[in-house]
């Protein structure tokens, strides 16, 4: 009889196998790792309500799918709720202004660079420029083949030259 995702320690080797690198596959897509976190820990907490449905070896499966849907709903969400986080932010600071500006403008367009890639490319690159990652752990993470892996991180790289040349 295979095992089920309900016995504890079952549980326990799945949370302590998979919920990193769910952590990771949410704050690709958010950039946020506070909420990848919370997104982890909320489909984790699904799979336990759901554990006499979810065999083990689709468990893996289930997590990533979860966690997706619940960042895409938290999207739609915080589309509303950072347009007004944004009117609320004023800092003032006499030390340095033209610095500040500076870096705050860097930072700007670095961050819009990086969201204005395909969800592909941006994913790619996160994982192998943050994560360390290697295309082919990308390509097995991503059910991909290594070559896809590397056109997109290449499209990525292309895409973030343009941007750069313009600074």
């Amino acid at each position: 009889m295979p095992k089920s995702t309900c016995q504890n320690k079952v549980y326990e080797n799945l949370f302590r196998t998979h919920a990193e690198p769910l952590i990771n596959f949410i704050y690709y897509k958010s950039g946020n790792y506070s909420k990848s976190e919370d997104i982890m820990q909320d489909a984790f907490a699904k799979l336990w309500q759901e554990c006499s449905k979810v065999s083990v070896d689709k468990a893996k499966s289930f997590l990533y799918t979860v966690a997706k849907n619940i960042f895409l709903n938290q999207v739609k969400h915080e589309k509303i709720v950072l347009k007004f986080e944004k009117r609320g932010h004023s800092q003032v600071s006499h030390e340095s202004p033209q610095y500040l500006l500076e870096e705050a403008e860097f930072k700007e367009k670095l961050e819009k660079a990086i969201a204005a890639l395909p969800e592909g490319q941006r994913e790619v690159f996160l994982m192998n420029r943050i994560d360390k990652m290697k295309y082919r752990e990308i390509a097995e993470q991503l059910n991909l083949s290594v070559k896809a892996i590397e056109k997109r991180m290449n499209k990525a790289l292309v895409e973030l030259r343009k941007v750069s040349r313009k600074l």
